[in-house]
């Protein structure tokens, strides 16, 4: 059907799950994924200035068991992981965080490794002082490019309920 001006448009802005639309026990998998570069990883390090040789300096690092080699800035494979699920669960409709517990990374992440991220939620409960609003807890995974976990992290966030239609 062609469109002309009496013909209203449909039109969807991309958002997060209001509170009442996240379900206790769901996967969601987020993509597409994050390679992580070289430049990365050294630019959110000076940014964040943390000076550890294992993420800056080539040298020192490579003569360091068990992995000789530089690795990727873990604070940087925790941001990431979180932020590759904003689009789809938060963007829009979260308020803040309140807080991360059980962060975990079992395995490292190197220069040129494409993060994948998926997300269980694990708890939901409306907020008891700020009506309008939920407590969703979140379990982030990481993996990368070959399925193997590189970052866990539980998260607790405060989310908007479904305005008033």
């Amino acid at each position: 059907m062609a469109e002309t001006e009496d013909t209203p448009r449909r039109t969807v802005v991309q958002r997060g799950l209001w509170f009442e639309e996240f379900e206790v026990g769901t996967v969601y998998q987020h993509r597409p994924g994050r390679t992580v570069t070289e430049a990365d990883n050294v630019l959110f390090t000076t940014l964040t200035m943390n000076t550890q040789p294992l993420h800056l300096d080539a040298h020192e690092s490579g003569q360091l068991a068990p992995f000789h080699e530089r690795l990727v800035n873990s604070m940087f494979t925790l941001s990431t992981l979180v932020g590759l699920s904003v689009g789809q669960l938060t963007q829009g409709t979260v308020v803040a965080n309140l807080g991360f517990g059980d962060v975990r990374f079992p395995a490292p992440v190197r220069h040129g490794d494409t993060l994948y991220a998926e997300t269980l939620i694990v708890d939901k409960r409306p907020s008891a002082s700020r009506p309008g609003e939920g407590v969703v807890t979140m379990e982030h995974t990481g993996r990368n490019q070959h399925g193997e976990i590189v970052a866990i992290a539980t998260r607790k966030t405060l989310v908007r309920m479904a305005p008033d239609a």
